[in-house]
């Protein structure tokens, strides 16, 4: 029995038993986590050695990795900790978007990790995804909930793509394919060291790679790609082959930090003293229990609250939750959990925030940050 049969079967059979609220959607993610979903290799560019790069593989600079043992007890504890999601949720009407944005911030939520930061006259949208599933096959894995809050005829046009990592809820090739194609001229994307000769196989001509610390310059803004805790992977043969990362926008007229995937560490700490404080932190809330195994690569909403302050963020969203199940929490456990976090470290909820899908908010640049 190949892969693809293995997962579909799983799919039937746990729906079957009723066991737990327990979809194939574990399994999914264990094997994209680790390895084994797909066959996918890509090569890296020659790079120098560092702290992070050992001439073959990345690391995190702590040296926190999982092993096929961690992914075996994950997916076993999950038959019976996985609380059960909705099967679907309507969205609030959207919000109208403006073509382009040449004074202030304007940013929207379109679902997970997709945002639509508008600001300078830049339209910049973060790991798009619109397919049905963050998986490698589209019968099983994670399926959304929610239907992405602005449809991709919707956007306006896009200047620059950016990719924090490889996975398959960041890295989606189908709704990358139809953005290129959808668009009047190509949009710069950025990603991180090892992911073009993917992003080329879909047609894109000139994507381009970063190291952490690299800088590149567009419309008179500046983008860096900067350290994260996190991993990279979409099959056996490329885990750890290419590099995650975060992205520090420094516009005009404001300056954000789109954090991506993460784990917490004291990188947060070290690019608030380099790069802070931000007008706008974009921080990951959800998918984060259980914590013995999530800790490492993703914040949980308590951890999100440091972060923000690491950072020296005057607002900070909340993404990355309640649309595709990934890991144990029920559905609106991470905002229920950020609105305790607040509480605990006294913050208000102006000052961290989420958004509905296809819900808007314009952000008042502070004087702190110019």
């Amino acid at each position: 029995m190949d892969l693809t049969d293995h997962l579909a079967r799983t799919d039937v059979m746990i729906t079957k038993t009723v066991l737990s609220p327990f979809p194939a959607f574990i399994l999914v993610f264990a094997f994209i986590l680790v390895g084994g979903a797909g066959c996918t290799s890509q090569e890296v560019r020659p790079v120098p050695l560092s702290d992070h790069f050992d001439g073959a593989r990345f690391s995190n600079r702590d040296g926190s990795d999982k092993g096929i043992g961690d992914v075996a007890r994950f997916f076993w504890t999950s038959l019976w900790n996985t609380k059960a999601w909705p099967e679907f949720i309507d969205n609030p009407s959207p919000d109208p978007i403006e073509p382009r944005v040449f004074e202030g911030l304007k940013v929207t939520y379109v679902n997970h990790a997709t945002v639509l930061i508008q600001t300078a006259g830049l339209n910049i949208l973060t790991d798009p995804v619109w397919s049905e599933r963050v998986s490698p096959v589209q019968f099983a894995g994670p399926k959304r909930i929610r239907a992405p809050g602005v449809t991709l005829s919707d956007l306006p046009d896009i200047d620059l793509i950016l990719i924090s990592h490889n996975h398959y809820d960041h890295l989606d090739l189908e709704t990358l394919r139809k953005l290129r194609l959808q668009q009047e001229s190509e949009p710069m994307i950025l990603t991180g060291l090892g992911n073009t000769s993917l992003l080329k196989s879909i047609g894109y001509k000139n994507p381009r790679e970063l190291d952490w610390g690299d800088k590149v310059e567009i419309g008179g803004s500046e983008i860096y790609f900067v350290e994260c805790q996190h991993r990279s992977g979409r099959g056996v043969l490329d885990q750890m082959k290419t590099l995650w990362g975060s992205f520090v926008i420094r516009a005009p007229d404001a300056s954000i930090y789109f954090a991506g995937d993460t784990g917490y560490s004291p990188h947060f700490k070290a690019q608030g003293d380099a790069y802070g404080p931000f007008d706008l932190s974009v921080l990951p809330i959800g998918a984060y229990e259980p914590r013995w195994f999530m800790k490492d690569i993703h914040l949980n909403p308590e951890e999100a609250v440091l972060a923000h302050q690491d950072l020296k963020s005057v607002q900070s969203m909340g993404i990355h939750f309640g649309v595709f199940q990934l890991t144990w929490e029920g559905v609106d456990e991470p905002v229920q959990d950020l609105k305790k976090a607040r509480a605990e470290y006294g913050l208000d909820e102006s000052a961290f925030w989420t958004l509905a899908p296809g819900k808007s908010r314009w952000v008042i640049a502070s004087e702190a940050t110019r």
